[in-house]
Parts: C-alpha cells; sequence; structure tokens
C-alpha cells in the first residue's frame, strides 16, 4: 500500500503549543551544554566501549536575570533534520515516511525551551553557598533535552540539573564528537525485543554498562568543574557563537565552588524508565559491592564498579535520595545480575533511612501495567527482615501516560489525549516536581530547594511563597488522597523477595506507550 502523508492540518494538531509554559519557581533557569573527553576524567570503571570517548550533558540552573537578546535554546538541537528524521524511524515510520516527517520546521525545528543560555550562575541561596544537584539518565527514546520542563522546573526551584545523553543506542540517535586521540562517532538506535531472552538480557546488560558508566563520568566532571578546574569543553554551541577554548571553558568556571557534590548522599539520583533502571542499577551497584554482608555468587557479573576510595562509591550512600519516573524493571532482571537485583535499595541497610529517601511516581498506564508493577513494588519496598523501616513514597497521577513525564506531553496533548487518554499534561509535570522537591526536603540531610508557591500546591490563596518561608509542600507525600488525582499506590509491604517472576516479559515500555495504534493510524 503506497503511502499515505499525514495532513498538514492532522499534523498542525499534534502541536497546538508552540512552545513549552514558564517555569513555576521563584529561579531564572540557565542552561549549557557540555561535552568532555573521557580521556580529561577520572573514570571510576573502566570504559566499556572506547568508540564513546566523550560524555555529553545539558546543565539546567539557577541563573540571573539575563540581559541582552540570547540565542534561544532550541528543544531539537544541531543537526535538527538529521535528528527529526531518526526520531521518525524510531516511532516506526519507513524511510520515506521518516524524510517526510523530517520537512515540517513549523512543528518542530523551532520550539524552544524557556531557559537563557549561558546565563551566570546565581549565587546559591542555601546556608552552604552551595546549590543541590540532581543527575537525571532519560528513557528509551529520549535524550538531554528530553526531559527539559521536569529539569527546568526543578533548576526554577533552586537546584542544578545535569541530564546526560546516553551513547548506549536507547536514544534515536547520539553524537560524539572527535577528541584529540578519536574520531566523531554517530550512535543508532539498538532496538532489541521485549521478550526475555539470553539475547535480549546481554543487550540491556551491554547498555546498562555503557549508562552507569556514563553517570560515573557526569559525576567525576562534576566534581571537576566545582573544583575549578580547567575543562576543555567540546560543544561549540556553548556560548555565543564563540570556537575558542577559552570562552567555552569561562562558561563553566563560573559553576566553581558552587555545587553540592562533596556531602556524602547529598546528589539526588533520577531517571525515568530506563533511565530510572539506569539509576537503581548505578545506586545499588555502588553501594552493594562495598556494604554487602554475603559475597556474591561465581554467576554474578557486575555492570559497574567503582572502587570503595572513589569519590563517587563515598557519595552514593543509604541516604542518597533516589526519584525514579515509570520504573522500567526488566533490565535488571538478567541472570547475570540477579544476586544485586535480589538486594534492596541501598536505604534499606541497617543504617539508612528506609523509604523515606525513595520516591517512585508512575504513569497510570504504568500502575496498569501488573506485572511490571509487582516487580516494582518488590524493588522499591522493604525487605521482610527489616519490617519497622518505612515504606517508600510510590504515586501515580490520574489519567496520565508514560509519555506524561517527559516533554511530550506537553508538546503533543492531543496525541496524549486521543490515544492514552492523558489528561492535564503541565499538571502532571508539577505534580512530579513537586513530589520530588518535598523529597527532598524530607530527606536526612534536609536539602535546601524553594518553596513550592501556593499556585503550584494549588491553594487557594495565589502568588509566590518567599523563599525561605518554610512553606513545605507536605501534602503531596502524604497517603490520604489529599491532592486530587494523585493516587497513592501500597509498595506491597514486606513482601520483598527481589526474584519473582510476575513479570510480562512480553511487553515494554515501547508497548504501553504505543498499544492503542497512533503510529499505525498516521503510517497506513
Amino acid at each position: 500500500m503506497p503511502l499515505r502523508v499525514p495532513s498538514m492540518s492532522f499534523l498542525s494538531r499534534l502541536n497546538p503549543t508552540p512552545s513549552f509554559p514558564n517555569y513555576t519557581g521563584p529561579y531564572q533557569v540557565g542552561t549549557v551544554d557540555v561535552e568532555i573527553a573521557a580521556s580529561e576524567l577520572n573514570s571510576p570503571a573502566p570504559a566499556p566501549d572506547p568508540e564513546i570517548a566523550t560524555v555529553g550533558f545539558r546543565i539546567f540552573y539557577p541563573c540571573e536575570q539575563p540581559t541582552g537578546h540570547e540565542r534561544p535554546v532550541r528543544w531539537i538541537p544541531h543537526p535538527q533534520r538529521d535528528i527529526v528524521s531518526a526520531y521518525a524511524r524510531f516511532l516506526g515510520g519507513g524511510s520515506t515516511f521518516a524524510e517526510v516527517f523530517s520537512f515540517f520546521p513549523q512543528l518542530l525545528y523551532y520550539m524552544t525551551i524557556p531557559a537563557h543560555r549561558n546565563a551566570k550562575l546565581l549565587a546559591p541561596a542555601t546556608s552552604t553557598k552551595r546549590w543541590p544537584v540532581v543527575v537525571f539518565s532519560h528513557g528509551l527514546g529520549g535524550g538531554r533535552n528530553t526531559y527539559s520542563h521536569i529539569c527546568g522546573s526543578l533548576a526554577s526551584h533552586g537546584m542544578v540539573v545535569v541530564a546526560p545523553d546516553h551513547r548506549d543506542g536507547s536514544s534515536p540517535i547520539q553524537y560524539v564528537r572527535a577528541t584529540d586521540h578519536s574520531k566523531a562517532r554517530t550512535v543508532d538506535y539498538r532496538k532489541y525485543s521485549h521478550q526475555a531472552s539470553p539475547e535480549v538480557y546481554e543487550g540491556r546488560d551491554d547498555q546498562l554498562r555503557i549508562r552507569t558508566w556514563e553517570l560515573g563520568l557526569a559525576h567525576a566532571a562534576l566534581l571537576k568543574i566545582d573544583a575549578g578546574d580547567n575543562v576543555n569543553n567540546l560543544d561549540p554551541n556553548s556560548t555565543h557563537h564563540s570556537k575558542k577554548e577559552s570562552d567555552r571553558n569561562e562558561v563553566l568556571s563560573m559553576f566553581a565552588h558552587s555545587l553540592d557534590v562533596h556531602t556524602p548522599g547529598h546528589i539526588t539520583w533520577a531517571g525515568h524508565s530506563f533511565g530510572a533502571a539506569t539509576t537503581v542499577q548505578l545506586t545499588k551497584s555502588v553501594f552493594w559491592s562495598h556494604n554487602a554482608k554475603d559475597s556474591p555468587p561465581r554467576s554474578y557479573k557486575p555492570l559497574f564498579t567503582a572502587s570503595p576510595s572513589s569519590a563517587i562509591a563515598q557519595q552514593i550512600t543509604a541516604s542518597s535520595p533516589v526519584a525514579l519516573l515509570d520504573f522500567w524493571c526488566l533490565p535488571l532482571r538478567s541472570p547475570s545480575t540477579s544476586w544485586l537485583w535480589s538486594k534492596p535499595m541501598p536505604s534499606y541497610a541497617p543504617s539508612g533511612p528506609g523509604g523515606s529517601v525513595v520516591l517512585g511516581v508512575l504513569s497510570e498506564a504504568f500502575f496498569k501495567w501488573s506485572g511490571n508493577l509487582r516487580d516494582t513494588q518488590r524493588a522499591l519496598s522493604p525487605p521482610s527482615s527489616s519490617p519497622n523501616f518505612p515504606a517508600p513514597h510510590l504515586f501515580y497521577p490520574a489519567t496520565s501516560a508514560h509519555l506524561s513525564q517527559s516533554d511530550f506531553g506537553i508538546l503533543f496533548p492531543w496525541v496524549t489525549k486521543r490515544v492514552f487518554k492523558a489528561e492535564e499534561p503541565e499538571r502532571t509535570l508539577r505534580l512530579n516536581t513537586r513530589a520530588i522537591l518535598q523529597l527532598l526536603r524530607e530527606t536526612p540531610g534536609h536539602l535546601e530547594v524553594a518553596d513550592t508557591s501556593a499556585v503550584d500546591r494549588e491553594e487557594e490563596a495565589g502568588g509566590e511563597a518567599p523563599v525561605g518561608a518554610g512553606k513545605g509542600d507536605e501534602r503531596i507525600l502524604r497517603r490520604d488522597g489529599g491532592v486530587r488525582g494523585w493516587v497513592y499506590v501500597e509498595a506491597d509491604g514486606r513482601a520483598h523477595n527481589g526474584v519473582g517472576v510476575d513479570m510480562d516479559e512480553k511487553k515494554g515500555p515501547g508497548d504501553v506507550v504505543m498499544e492503542e495504534g497512533m503510529l499505525g493510524e498516521m503510517k497506513a
């Protein structure tokens, strides 16, 4: 059957929102793109793929009010047409469909992020004179920009958020720049079946090796940037069209001595879907490799190993906050890593605070995915041997879809509403942001973030709560249904055994997202 190209009227309805809404925190948000050669960093683990010679990420941060007319921050970075075409192929379109899809700049190319390029970092408003830090790992089909709204929203409340690009084949396309010792490289999407098999587990293991290594490199980069060391930023888009290395590095120098990356347990680790799995794999790998009382069996093949004296091993503790959005469990179920899967979250170590530092936010679609839900409950709940630990925070926003926790829900509300029955995409992200912020306020370290506004708290009295006024957002983590459409999920209490077989291994996130056939309609 010949390809039926979607009409312009149909495509225009996909994006009724030409740009993102403004962030709701009290701070302006700056952003800078960073790419650093891995050879410049003190990697805590061996490189799993020597051809991935750099680590790339975007930083969102509180900034001063910018002056002048900086260039807009495009949601789709350069090279835009190639990236849009790669997304079309990822979504299931054939080569012809992908090429046609890439020729609609009015829909995609000019979308901008409401952040200011390379704006001056705002002086930290915390008692430590350092901004708290979040590292956010993207899911399948994602990248450094795909979660820009939640990352920017956190930054607008006084956090520095690092969003890495993963070059593991989970993105439609990724680009690795050339270094002094390596050539430029393109990393294409690697498709795996959702039917569990030795080949699928091996492929996901390979991806997790790269992903966790990249998070380790991002952590090493943050330490170097905070120390004020010279860092060669390879990204030429980092400042005012300048290609001078000194100009590019000046942007990063403003972060020196301003990041809360040295106090153990103060970095928050977060992610969505495969990124949530990556976050769990990293934190458990680092913590339990040095704190487990039992030795792993010979069959265990660790995907990430850091020495006990490494900086990341000192940073990840039982008190490290973890925020998991639509946690996808299957990648962690590999037989090669079953020993680690059987371990509880680090917060349930004898000295830990339990589930008080663990937040899981599901979409309603993932809540209804019963197999993955049961494994999520097992993975996040306290072990049966420790009945007095607090349960984790686990919720879902009603009428939300898997895409609702990314930028796609805001940019394409017509799709998420018609196909996935998702409502209020902007509010869904605000609920996610509120929960993460309150989690940090209630951690043992009481991380200092800006107050949630009365408007965001959906209180009758409008206006922004002044920073430092002590107005938290306790309702968002309560279990009594005090927030409209915010549903608490029991974490399956003390039934944790870590090795359940309830996963519907024929289903994956892509099936949950697309099972109603929207893309089939577009390609028919």
